[in-house]
C-alpha cells in the first residue's frame, strides 16, 4: 500500500512531515544538501541574532559618527542608518546559495527581544530568497515590576510588526511559560502568524565552579521531553487556525508518530540529526511509512489530529485526570 507522506506547513506543500530545525547542520550548504537528499521536507537555518544586528549598526554608526564634529563635509561620506543595507551579509548570502542548492523551503529565524530592528531585517531575509520566516522571541523578564501583560504585549507587538513588514509565512517559537497557552496561541495568530512552533528550548546558564562566572552550557535534548509539545499540541488542535510544529525531544519514530497523532503538521528536528547525521532521516521516514501502511493510513493527513484532545476517546486525558492517575498508579523499585 503506497501512503501518500505529504503534509502542508505555513501554506508551503511538503513532501513529508519532517522539517530540520535550527542548528549548526542547516548552517552549513554542504549539510543541507545532505538533509535534502536524506529526505527532509524543509529547513530552518541557524538563528540571525539581534545581538549580532545591534553589534555590526552600532560599528557603523560609529563609523558614521567618527571625526564629524571636525570635518562638516564627512557626514556626506556615510549613508544615514535607516537606508543602508547594514547587519550581517553572510546570514543573508547563506538563504541565497541555499536557495539556488537545494529545492526544499528554506526558513529564516530571527532571534530577539524587541522590535528594535526586526522589522527591517525580517525584509532582508524575505528579499534574500527566504520561503518562510520563524520567530524565535526570546525573552527572560528579571523586573518584579513588569507584569505578564507587559511581557506577552512585547511579544504580539513584534508579530505585528514583523507581518506588517513582510509578505512570507511566519512561524513563532513559543516558550511553555505562558499563563494562558491557548489564550497567548490565539494572540499570535490574530497577530498574524501562521504557524506555531512548540516549544522553545530555553538553554539554561550554569556556574563554573573554578572562575564563579555564569557560563552557557548546552546539552542536547532527550526523548522525553517531547511529551510537553505533544500535550499542548493536542490541546490546541482544531482550536487554532494555524500550522502547529512539534520540536524538542524527537528522537524515535515514536515521537514522531506521537506528535502527528497528537495534530501536529510537522516534527522538527536537531539533536538526533547532531548525533546520527543527516542519512537517520531515511530511517525515520522509512519507519514511519511503515507504520501507517501496517495500520492502512492511506496518508499522513488521515492519522493527524486523531489522537488530540478534540478527536481522543479520553479527552480528560490531557488534563488533570491524567495527572492524578499517573501519580496513583507509579511503582519505583523500592514500593
Amino acid at each position: 500500500m503506497n501512503v501518500d507522506m505529504q503534509s502542508q506547513y505555513l501554506g508551503l506543500q511538503l513532501g513529508n512531515p519532517l522539517v530540520a530545525s535550527a542548528s549548526p547542520l542547516t548552517g552549513r550548504l554542504d549539510m543541507l544538501k545532505r538533509l535534502e537528499d536524506a529526505g527532509v521536507a524543509a529547513a530552518v537555518l541557524p538563528s540571525l541574532f539581534q545581538e549580532q544586528i545591534e553589534h555590526e549598526e552600532l560599528a557603523l554608526q560609529q563609523l558614521h559618527e567618527y571625526h564629524t564634529d571636525s570635518f562638516a563635509e564627512s557626514l556626506d561620506y556615510f549613508p544615514e542608518l535607516d537606508n543602508y543595507n547594514t547587519g550581517p551579509d553572510e546570514y543573508l548570502d547563506h538563504i541565497r546559495r541555499a536557495k539556488e542548492m537545494v529545492a526544499i523551503p528554506i526558513i529564516a529565524s530571527l532571534n530577539g527581544t524587541d522590535p528594535g530592528g526586526w522589522t527591517r531585517y525580517a525584509t532582508l531575509l524575505e528579499q534574500a530568497g527566504a520561503d518562510a520566516l520563524e520567530l524565535n522571541i526570546y525573552v527572560v523578564p528579571t523586573d518584579p515590576d513588569q507584569t505578564g501583560s507587559e511581557i506577552e504585549q512585547r511579544y504580539i507587538d513584534i508579530v505585528t510588526a514583523v507581518r506588517h513588514a513582510v509578505d512570507i509565512p511566519i512561524a513563532v517559537k513559543v516558550g511553555p511559560f505562558f499563563s494562558s497557552i491557548p489564550h497567548m496561541a490565539r494572540q499570535f495568530v490574530e497577530a498574524g502568524a501562521q504557524g506555531l512552533v512548540l516549544f522553545n528550548r530555553y538553554l539554561e546558564p550554569d556556574i563554573d565552579l573554578e572562575t564563579l562566572d555564569v557560563v552557557p552550557h548546552l546539552v542536547l535534548s532527550t526523548p522525553a521531553e517531547a511529551l510537553l509539545a505533544r500535550r499542548w499540541i493536542g490541546i490546541l488542535y482544531g482550536r487554532i487556525n494555524a500550522s502547529l510544529a512539534a520540536t524538542s525531544g524527537i528522537h524515535r519514530t515514536e515521537e514522531v508518530i506521537k506528535a502527528l497523532l497528537a495534530g501536529a503538521d510537522v516534527v522538527m528536528l536537531a539533536s538526533v540529526l547532531l548525533t546520527h547525521g543527516p542519512e537517520y532521516l531515511q530511517t525515520l521516514l522509512e519507519e514511519l511509512e511503515r507504520w501507517l501502511s501496517e495500520r492502512e493510513y492511506a496518508s499522513v493527513r488521515q492519522m493527524r489530529g486523531s489522537v488530540s484532545q478534540q478527536n481522543c476517546a479520553s479527552p480528560e486525558g490531557y488534563v488533570r485526570s491524567n495527572y492524578m492517575k499517573a501519580l496513583v498508579s507509579y511503582t519505583g523499585k523500592f514500593i
